[in-house]
């Protein structure tokens, strides 16, 4: 029994000394607004989602503003898939028509995100921090513009624009409403979906990644994180990059070495960190308190990207 007691209180003395070597960073962070990009696999397990919203709560009692832009590609496939819509993609972006956009508004501007901010209202119960579900249709937050692809045809080497139908890209950030609720007395936590509208009215779905960039850039943002599947950027000797400029980022597409879904993620941290955030992290969001290690403690838990 006594050994348990004082392995009770090492473990007490332990944390202490964590919260104590956290002071330098939390004061860093005072006040500061991060703009957290939520999306993955993980989103649908909900011990994963209960576990982001109890550190986002505890971000925001540590004086941090923290703004929640989400994904949900995983949830409208299967939704498509239950109405026997067959979905496409080209260079990651999924071709939307016209009953898929009604499906993605759905389950993006619907299900998931009031679920997010559901489930952060419900961790910061205690404290009345709560989660409030917005679009990118709220108050004018998002305006875009149809996005437009090419491809090479491989045979004669024309290139040819692709329709991808309703998917568009920012091109205006009405951050006011988002503001007001960061500044606001109470404590609220702006929970957005990536949809978005163009000048004629017509709704659009749009990136999440590529929303959390705009969003951070328009907010000023002192950190921008992109919460993934993988552990961070790997070089050309497969480790782990800690920290980059945007030239290397930029480097590692020119080169190859950086493929597939990690592409846009660079390239998404490249545009945030031109548009004035301080520095955009891509870090592991499977892994239990990665914003906190990476936001609170020296070592940080991903791959750092900032202009130079």
């Amino acid at each position: 029994m006594e050994e348990t007691e004082r392995q009770s209180e090492e473990r007490g003395w332990a944390t202490a000394r964590t919260l104590a070597e956290a002071l330098p960073y939390i004061q860093v962070y005072d006040r500061e607004t991060v703009v957290i990009k939520y999306g993955g696999h993980a989103m649908g397990e909900s011990a994963v989602a209960r576990q982001f919203a109890a550190d986002v709560v505890l971000l925001k009692l540590m004086g941090v503003n923290p703004v929640v832009v989400h994904g949900g590609g995983p949830q409208i496939s299967a939704m498509l898939d239950k109405a026997g819509v067959k979905s496409s993609f080209v260079d990651g972006l999924r071709v939307t028509d016209a009953d898929t956009m009604q499906v993605a508004e759905m389950v993006l501007s619907g299900a998931v995100n009031k679920e997010i901010a559901h489930w952060i209202t419900v961790a910061g119960k205690e404290a009345d921090v709560r989660g409030v579900g917005l679009s990118g249709k709220d108050a004018g937050l998002l305006t875009v513009e149809k996005t437009k692809r090419t491809r090479r045809d491989p045979d004669s080497m024309i290139e040819h624009e692709v329709d991808l139908g309703f998917v568009g890209e920012p091109t205006k950030v009405d951050a006011k409403l988002i503001e007001r609720l960061i500044v606001s007395d109470a404590d609220w936590v702006p929970v957005i979906a990536p949809i978005g509208v163009a000048e004629d009215g017509q709704t659009f779905n749009v990136n999440a990644d590529t929303v959390a960039g705009a969003v951070a850039g328009a907010l000023n943002a002192k950190r921008m994180l992109l919460l993934t599947d993988v552990p961070g950027v790997r070089g050309a000797d497969g480790q782990i990059i800690r920290q980059m400029t945007i030239n290397d980022a930029q480097a590692l597409i020119d080169t190859g070495v950086a493929t597939g879904g990690m592409i846009p993620k660079l390239e998404t941290a490249m545009a945030a960190v031109r548009a004035g955030v301080e520095a955009v992290v891509i870090l592991d969001g499977r892994r239990p308190h990665a914003m906190l290690v990476e936001l609170f403690t020296e070592h940080g838990a991903g791959t750092l990207v900032k202009a130079s």
